[in-house]
């Protein structure tokens, strides 16, 4: 018997959230946000946060400082039953934070990575990932201190016996250096949106990605916005339309959630088809509410939310 049903690698910030912006900052200017919210951030904490409220036992590795950002991270993993035991702590580095200025359905971001450029592949025991059936790693590209050895990490994790997700996130240098030959054979379940795939895969579209990797992948998962998600595997590629919400109350996090969604199915052995529309409910009800995490209160609420505003029982 496992202790947790997925182990959380990644990176862990603080959200300073600006909304109702009039304009664009520029050099030399200063304009108002009449809106502020300071929260939970980064990829990998509102995935773990909300796959816990899915139903899954989690638990989250990973570098924070010893501030009060740091005591925001923990506690607010804490009260979703995130197991938080292998979260380091460190006096040499703050905890990340991530300026977010929102605007409607999209928003720019600025962050401060702080102690999370200093996970590294030895801060991740063979001990601690034997604890867990499945291993999820988000934003590769923001942890450098990780990513040099995130290969031998997938081939550890699956010599133990884990099943694997990667959610590979935007690469702020923007130079998309990941040997993908190399690991996506290591990968169960990869999950970039639609930019992300072509940029990795140095393709224009997803078929002609598709086909640059279709001899060494396993199952791919795009996220898609507005025109739904994608998946191929075994060699066909299915569609699954969006669930539209017609009032956004923003988008934040909604990636991380339809991973939390298709990641809670997924290690339940649900066909990924049905993972993958779970996936869609459950990142369109992540835009019910602001931030990345609020519209995940209880199991209960999410079930409630998905059949009023988007008519699916769960």
């Amino acid at each position: 018997m496992k202790e947790f049903d997925v182990l959380v690698v990644g990176e862990l910030n603080v959200d300073i959230i600006l909304d109702r912006i009039n304009g664009f900052p520029e050099i030399g200017k200063e304009i108002l946000s009449e809106k502020l919210t300071v929260t939970l951030g980064s990829s990998s904490a509102i995935f773990a946060s909300n796959l816990s409220t899915l139903g899954a036992k989690v638990a989250f590795l990973g570098k924070i400082g010893k501030d009060s950002h740091a005591e925001l991270v923990k506690s607010t993993l804490k009260a979703k039953n995130v197991n938080v035991e292998n979260v380091i702590e460190t006096s040499e580095f703050n905890t990340g934070v991530t300026v977010v200025l929102n605007y409607d359905t999209d928003r720019a971001n600025v962050t401060y990575p702080g102690a999370m450029d200093h996970l590294s592949l030895d801060d991740i025991t063979d001990v601690i990932l034997s604890k867990a059936k499945h291993l999820h790693l988000s934003s590769v590209f923001m942890q450098p201190g990780l990513k040099p050895g995130v290969t031998e990490l997938f081939k550890r994790a699956k010599k133990l016996g884990l099943t694997t997700s990667l959610d590979p996130q935007w690469d702020p240098s923007e130079k998309w250096e990941l040997n993908i030959k190399e690991l996506l054979p290591l990968i169960d379940i990869f999950l970039p949106n639609i930019k992300e795939f072509q940029f990795i895969t140095k393709a224009s579209s997803i078929d002609q990605g598709i086909e640059k990797v279709k001899d060494f992948a396993n199952a791919i998962v795009i996220k898609d916005g507005v025109n739904g998600a994608h998946l191929w595997n075994n060699n066909k590629l299915v569609t699954k339309e969006a669930y539209l919400n017609s009032k956004v109350a923003d988008c934040i996090g909604a990636g991380d959630s339809f991973d939390a969604g298709f990641i809670s199915q997924f290690i339940k052995g649900v066909p990924l088809e049905n993972c993958l529309q779970y996936g869609n409910v459950s990142g369109a009800v992540n835009t019910t509410k602001r931030g990345g995490t609020t519209a995940f209160s209880s199991l209960e609420d999410f079930k409630e939310i998905a059949n009023r505003k988007f008519s699916v029982k769960l």
